[in-house]
């Protein structure tokens, strides 16, 4: 039972052996060991190996915590190990899908509010679970995860800045134009 994932990387190894690419060489060792790693703890749930949706999560975290470490070795004036976990995360992100951004994420945003019958920022859950419902891996949930808090949290700041129990709306109409972002004539007419 082996993916495409699995054998993809495997190949790679191969070829970056005999290409004697040390980086490509040590970051898919480790990948590889990651992946036997996470399949020996799958193995009590009868699990021989993890899909392809966990290995991308998998190689999701290992490319945030090589991303840290980039951050902290800049910060620490290591511009060699900053290289060189730049290279590895390089390497890493060939294995992982093309993730939604811009225009479509929000696109998938508005839909999984719409499905969820999202209202406000107490059902980010609801709107994050309809998220990865229907995108999957598509989806890197950081990105997604705060796009989505501040889109609801402009949806409810928009219903209560214009209702009429708003006391902020009543005193202060230009401001309400600011925070939904549409003109302070349209917002106290």
């Amino acid at each position: 039972m082996s993916s495409d994932l699995r054998g993809r990387i495997r190949n790679d190894l191969k070829s970056a052996m005999l290409r004697r690419d040390a980086l490509s060489v040590s970051t898919l060792r480790m990948i590889a060991a990651k992946l036997k790693d996470a399949d020996i703890a799958a193995r009590p749930q009868g699990i021989e190996a993890i899909p392809d949706a966990e290995i991308v999560a998998l190689l999701r975290g290992m490319v945030k915590s090589r991303r840290d470490s980039e951050a902290q070795y800049r910060h620490g004036n290591r511009p060699d190990l900053a290289d060189r976990e730049a290279g590895e995360i390089a390497i890493i992100e060939t294995y992982l899908p093309q993730t939604l951004s811009g225009a479509a994420l929000d696109a998938a945003i508005e839909t999984a509010i719409a499905a969820s019958g999202a209202t406000g920022p107490k059902d980010m859950g609801k709107v994050i679970a309809a998220l990865k419902a229907a995108q999957g891996p598509a989806l890197d949930m950081a990105a997604a995860a705060a796009a989505v808090k501040a889109r609801l949290a402009a949806s409810w700041a928009c219903r209560s800045i214009f209702s009429t129990s708003c006391a902020t709306a009543r005193r202060w109409p230009r401001s309400s134009a600011v925070v939904c972002g549409s003109s302070a004539a349209g917002a106290t007419r």
